[in-house]
């Protein structure tokens, strides 16, 4: 490989000592037992595998490559369901006033329950995930959905959420408009917003959406600690509003302290408004305009979520922003896997964090980040496949055809 610049780019917050306030306000541990402890009770509830890549690991000279592999969480193939089935529990349990002992799964999903709530319809936006994931969650509880999805959603994920009774609309634009214009139709309907992006006034549902998805780092940890591993050492977790990063960055300062693992966050480079904020380095979340046309469909978002930027601008050790064909290059090496390593289904936002650190492990010019992160064979470092084959079209396009590929000038070779 002879080209001296990376096909990346980064931005490093050396903190020094970081601020762990909010992290620790908004990620209590207490909280993510009680989360786990809602999840276990829906039927077909297990944990999902953390998967390790010891060949892969030992060819990038690093101790450890671990994957939470959700592709096979529950029926839908992502870590979504975990944070929207969360956040309407906690909406019933404050619209109720039930305490956490008595909010059983099966009350919530009893007649008594949907009697004392009356006509509810839930809404949101998405970009694919979130929305099944709600509608999925409402159609258990026996509440309507309304879904809005913007132009450039596949067909194939549009269908998924109809699957599950939902109603969905499509807004001309991008996902922002979608936000956008749900937010005008639910005050002018009376529907109850399920959002997983967080704007003035609205951050309580965020919140409890993030704080479901630390059942899967509750997970994470036991699993570790069956192999002897007390934490990882470095976390790559994929980034579109923010909230799982939030969610697992987050989990991992409120439980480790100054002992938390080097976090970075990975972004699509068409859709990167974190890094945009990083970069900026006022403090304050900014937004990226354009079509966010991006193949990594759960990540393209063109506005941070303001209460996931507040955890993220003191405890993220760098963000980084990634070409489309470094997603579809992660999804090629899961599903190739050097022999002995276990074969992986991953979409594009999936295997994007897998692609960005071979990329940095490897790439002429990333010295500086590569010195910074310290990642070496006494490292064990933590991915997030957050889903699996949601759009099968794409997947065959990437995985059979080789769509998006990766450029000569950073091929590398190791025998």
């Amino acid at each position: 490989m002879d080209n001296s610049a990376p096909d990346f780019s980064w931005v490093i917050r050396d903190h020094g000592k970081k601020n762990l306030t909010v992290a620790k306000e908004m990620f209590p541990i207490e909280v993510a037992r009680i989360a786990r402890r809602f999840h276990r009770q829906i039927p077909g509830y297990q944990m999902s595998p953390l998967v390790s890549l010891p060949n892969l690991a030992a060819m990038f000279g690093v101790g450890g490559i671990w994957v939470k592999d959700e592709a096979s969480r529950l029926e839908l193939n992502s870590f979504k369901v975990l944070g929207g089935s969360f956040a309407l529990y906690r909406f019933i349990q404050e619209r109720l006033g039930i305490s956490d002992k008595d909010m059983t799964y099966k009350y919530l999903i009893s007649a008594e329950v949907r009697e004392k709530l009356g006509d509810i319809t839930f809404a949101s936006a998405t970009d694919g995930n979130h929305g099944r994931g709600i509608a999925w969650a409402a159609q258990k509880l026996g509440h309507k959905c309304v879904i809005y999805v913007h132009s450039e959603t596949s067909r194939r994920r549009i269908d998924a959420i109809r699957s599950y009774g939902a109603t969905v609309k499509i807004i001309t634009g991008n996902y922002d408009d979608a936000v956008r214009q749900i937010v005008v139709d639910a005050k002018k309907f009376g529907w109850e917003i399920i959002s997983d992006t967080s704007w003035e006034g609205y951050t309580q549902v965020p919140t409890w959406i993030m704080q479901g998805y630390t059942t899967m780092m509750a997970e994470i940890q036991e699993q570790f600690s069956g192999q002897g591993i007390v934490r990882p050492t470095h976390v790559f977790v994929q980034a579109g509003v923010g909230a799982l990063a939030a969610s697992v960055i987050g989990y991992y300062q409120s439980l480790c302290g100054d002992r938390a693992p080097k976090c970075i966050v990975v972004e699509p480079d068409k859709a990167a408004c974190l890094f945009a904020s990083a970069t900026a380095n006022d403090g304050t979340p900014h937004h990226v305009d354009g079509t966010l046309d991006t193949i990594m469909a759960g990540l393209a978002c063109g506005e941070p979520s303001e209460i996931a930027w507040n955890v993220l601008k003191d405890t993220v050790d760098a963000f980084v922003s990634v070409p489309d064909y470094t997603a579809a290059h992660g999804m090629r090496v899961y599903a190739t896997p050097l022999k002995g390593d276990p074969f992986i289904v991953s979409g594009e936002s999936g295997a994007v964090t897998l692609g960005a650190l071979l990329s940095i492990l490897k790439q002429n010019g990333a010295q500086q980040l590569r010195e910074f992160l310290k990642m070496d064979e006494d490292s064990q470092i933590l991915l997030i496949n957050t889903e699996g084959n949601t759009d099968p079209v794409l997947f065959r396009q990437i995985i059979w055809a080789g769509s998006n590929p990766v450029p000569k000038e950073y091929w590398f070779d190791r025998e």
